[in-house]
């Protein structure tokens, strides 16, 4: 697919949106009951389900510091996630790919120190995907730990951005990101601080262009933080109304 066909004379993408817009984010905490924590979190099509088990007693006490808490996380894609029908093998390539990014992630972030000789299970599950699987995945398990009352120094949020015809663009979906000449940044940031927490880049972008790229994606990481914080406190308002009965 050309730029051209990604983006209209009109300044509109392949999902009408403009270059600088978000796609609509739905997010929700505490949506299993089974879990420590957990979250579901969708941006346009991708559908993402976190959950968290711990600060628990490690299986393998031999593997696990004694001074700090081991962070394990686990990535899997369903097989109705895409048109493409096919189960993937836990050694797939991608999926361990996206497991080590979000597990070195929130190493630095998780306050660890304070759950030594434990461990922290983070399982994510892809439901859909349409683009964007890191920057879901990374905001769905922040909203997990949240809920599950893990120490953490601050929330972490994440965003694509990209370049097309010679214009910035925020969020990118499937047909975008697929697209070989569309480079793809994900930026995840500690919204407090500002400081970058991951930034990965899936093709090259020309070093003029990155500083554009970054600030967008740093914008699109500061309005999801919002949302992040208004499923925290809906969270919070239900506990409390059940507990008020």
């Amino acid at each position: 697919m050309s730029r051209q066909e990604l983006l209209s004379p009109e300044g509109l993408r392949v999902d009408g949106r403009r270059a600088n817009e978000l796609r609509k984010i739905s997010c929700r905490a505490s949506v299993l009951d089974t879990a420590d924590g957990s979250a579901y979190f969708e941006q346009g099509n991708t559908k993402v389900l976190v959950a968290v088990y711990g600060p628990r007693e490690a299986r393998q006490k031999g593997l696990v510091p004694h001074d700090k808490a081991l962070v394990n996380v686990e990535f899997n894609v369903a097989p109705f996630s895409t048109s493409e029908r096919r189960k993937r093998s836990k050694s797939d390539k991608r999926l361990l790919e996206v497991s080590a990014f979000v597990k070195q992630t929130f190493e630095s972030v998780i306050q660890t120190h304070v759950y030594p000789r434990s461990q922290i299970n983070i399982y994510i599950q892809l439901l859909q995907h349409d683009g964007g699987t890191l920057e879901a995945c990374i905001n769905a398990a922040t909203l997990a730990l949240v809920d599950a009352g893990i120490s953490m120094t601050d929330y972490v949020c994440a965003c694509t951005g990209g370049f097309i015809d010679e214009t910035p663009v925020l969020d990118l979906n499937f047909v975008e990101e697929s697209s070989i000449e569309t480079p793809d940044l994900t930026v995840a940031i500690l919204p407090r601080t500002g400081k970058v927490a991951l930034l990965q880049m899936e093709s090259r972008l020309r070093s003029d262009k990155l500083e554009d790229v970054m600030d967008l994606a740093v914008s699109g990481c500061k309005s999801i933080h919002k949302k992040l914080d208004q499923a925290v406190m809906a969270a919070a308002t239900d506990l409390s109304e059940k507990l008020g009965h």
